[in-house]
């Protein structure tokens, strides 16, 4: 399914990217090797330090984000350390693309 590599957040109208190295393989009307390079610079911008935000985890602890905005980008920096986690997703809108580009 194609999405926008672009979204608008419906509420605040904010742009934000939406690819992703585990889903998004190429762009629509290009090979995945043409896209590659392009991905790639998109994957590094999108984990750059001033775009995270990076959480030390307590006991009892509660991270809530909007996957509209927001990629969660895992680190397992808990080794030998037990961790619950429960994952709830509220099912969302299909993504808007900005204004004047193809979706």
């Amino acid at each position: 399914m194609a999405h926008p590599v672009v979204r608008v957040h419906p509420v605040t109208g904010r742009k934000a990217l939406f690819v992703n190295a585990i889903y998004t393989t190429r762009f629509d009307g290009m090979t995945e090797a043409e896209s590659r390079p392009l991905l790639e610079f998109l994957y590094a911008h999108a984990i750059r330090p001033e775009f995270t935000c990076r959480l030390r985890w307590a006991t009892h602890d509660l991270a809530i984000w909007d996957n509209r905005c927001a990629m969660h980008y895992a680190v397992n920096d808990y080794d030998g350390a037990r961790r619950l986690m429960h994952r709830t997703t509220i099912k969302g809108e299909r993504p808007i693309s900005a204004p004047g580009k193809d979706s």
